[in-house]
């Protein structure tokens, strides 16, 4: 955007269920459309995991405990979003097996089956995007014994699945509308940190790519492993293997501080690097329509005094310019 620079505001969020969650700090806030067009808000707090301090804020490990709370915090405000769209039987009369559960396990039933769902989740993107192109790769050693052009084809099979995975989704309606409301999520934070009144007029003109985003995250993600198991090879499948796995929870660490840096700094060399995120969120976000954007200003509404924001670091700015431009 000419004419103001990007300001950090702190908060993130992500598209839930027919709607938007917001967080800033230990505060995080899920808005939804209800059926009934009504626009529900509920407002949690979320400490998150209960490592030290000094360990958590160290570069790199900060990133893995991020990756973690990032994850949990979602499933949450999806489960979250997804209440206001159960019928009341559904919530009244629970299952046979859920019932089960619930003898067996008591009230740590919801926090138990949510931590085996994140687990199962985190194995099978592991095994799609970090080990399937390793073990495709293989088949390449009866035609090359070059190990430089099996890396590169490994990292060409793992960007090629992970981009073809977000394609599939993509036509899928309801997938549809949650990057609609992910679109929505992105202009809320890029109008007030561009400083500009979080007004559905203003939200609408706003861009609907951040650099904060977790679709950069996760491409970063495959592009900092690329780097990784380029460089560091060995002759026993075994050990390529095990290597792979040890190293997941330090590439993503090296992610996430690309995605901080991002987050934090407006200048050439900052955008070039964000430049591909940017780009791959022309398929994970979509135009909101005026609706979604009131319930992502609802969701602002409930965790930032985004009015404060906008005094304390626009002083003198006139808030009424169009940020069409803003990235």
């Amino acid at each position: 955007m000419e004419g103001i620079n990007m300001k950090y505001s702190g908060i993130g969020g992500q598209a839930v269920l027919e709607g938007v969650m917001m967080r800033n700090g230990d505060k995080y806030a899920v808005a939804v459309r209800k059926p009934d067009g009504e626009i529900a808000v509920e407002s949690r707090e979320y400490k998150g995991l209960k490592i030290a301090k000094k360990v958590k804020n160290l570069p790199l490990i900060r990133g893995m405990f991020g990756f973690v709370d990032s994850l949990i915090l979602g499933m949450q405000s999806l489960n979250i979003s997804a209440e206001f769209f159960m019928d009341e039987e559904a919530l009244e009369e629970p299952g046979k097996f859920e019932r089960f559960l619930r003898d067996k396990l008591g009230e740590k039933t919801d926090d138990i089956i949510m931590g085996v769902t994140m687990v199962t989740s985190i194995i099978i993107a592991i095994a799609v995007f970090m080990m399937l192109p390793y073990f495709l790769s293989i088949g390449l050693t009866k035609l090359t014994s070059s190990k430089m052009i099996i890396a590169i084809a490994e990292g060409v099979l793992r960007l090629f699945i992970f981009l073809a995975y977000i394609k599939a989704i993509s036509y899928m309606k309801d997938i549809q509308r949650v990057f609609m409301y992910h679109g929505a999520e992105h202009k809320c934070i890029n109008c007030i940190e561009h400083g500009l009144e979080l007004t559905v007029e203003n939200v609408r003109k706003s861009s609907r790519q951040h650099k904060r985003c977790g679709t950069s995250f996760l491409l970063f993600v495959m592009i900092v492993s690329i780097i990784f198991f380029f460089f560091i090879r060995v002759d026993s499948p075994l050990l390529k293997v095990v290597l792979r796995l040890a190293l997941v929870p330090v590439i993503a660490g090296v992610s996430y501080e690309i995605i901080r840096l991002a987050g934090k700094y407006d200048n050439f060399l900052v955008n070039l690097i964000s430049k591909p995120g940017l780009m791959l969120q022309g398929m994970t976000t979509k135009e909101p329509d005026d609706d979604m954007i009131e319930v992502g200003i609802a969701s602002v509404d409930a965790v930032f005094d985004w009015r404060g924001y906008l005094r304390e670091n626009f002083d003198n700015k006139d808030f009424s310019i169009d940020n069409s431009r803003a990235s």
